[in-house]
């Protein structure tokens, strides 16, 4: 059986998907927004078809994927105290590029790079940066286990690894904080880092229910009085 036809008018699903979750698409910033992501879900329902990109069945699930999480998280992001200073995030295992280039597209702050090793996948990514204007967003071509200790203020991944594993891999690589999709898991325990906050959502078009978990990392006087072992 071969890939699922995902062709559509993505720009309505687009924009019931970003309203969900309070974002505004009818000014100028929106609307760029919106056919940015448009053209974001075009381009992967044009790539599906030669390299299976995605498990969406449809397209309605493709939107929610490309970016029902992405807005969750945007709208649950706690911005860095000094906004002058750029917050770099690592998407880990970036695939289709969710939820790192719908993040990016989110909210311009963010300097975000995609973390992908397969290279089929590094081609796509790098010709979606092209069709949406953000060139500025890096692709690196590597896994997880040669990035940096502490290279990240925030990572996070969707579906690379099952959420305990990934929770440990971030942890060595973020500086900050760790965002876990855990589908509607509950949230895995810690140790140098701990649960800020856990948020239940639907995805917009499938009615999906969804779980994201914001992981931080506990500061060593805290971890003392917990009796965290180090």
């Amino acid at each position: 059986m071969g890939a699922p036809k995902l062709a559509a008018d993505y720009r309505p699903r687009v924009v019931r998907v970003f309203s969900a979750f309070g974002r505004d698409t009818a000014d100028e910033r929106g609307r760029v927004l919106v056919e940015r992501a448009a053209r974001f879900a075009d381009l992967v329902a044009v790539w599906n078809e030669r390299i299976d990109l995605t498990a969406a069945r449809d397209a309605d699930e493709l939107a929610d994927l490309l970016f029902a999480d992405a807005a969750a998280i945007a709208r649950e992001r706690v911005p860095p105290s000094d906004p002058g200073e750029p917050e770099v995030w690592f998407d880990v295992g970036s695939g289709v590029g969710a939820p790192g280039v719908a993040l990016a597209l989110l909210d311009p702050a963010i300097r975000m790079t995609l973390v992908e090793p397969r290279a089929k996948r590094v081609a796509f990514l790098r010709t979606l940066l092209h069709a949406v204007d953000r060139l500025d967003v890096r692709v690196e071509r590597t896994r997880i286990e040669t990035i940096s200790d502490q290279s990240c203020d925030v990572a996070v991944s969707r579906a690379t690894l099952p959420p305990a594993d990934w929770l440990r891999a971030g942890e060595r690589v973020a500086r900050r904080d760790i965002w876990v999709l855990l589908a509607r898991d509950p949230a895995p325990e810690a140790g140098p880092f701990s649960v800020m906050k856990s948020v239940d959502y639907r995805w917009p078009l499938t009615e999906k229910d969804r779980r994201i978990a914001r992981y931080s990392k506990v500061p060593a006087e805290e971890e003392n009085s917990r009796g965290i072992e180090k």
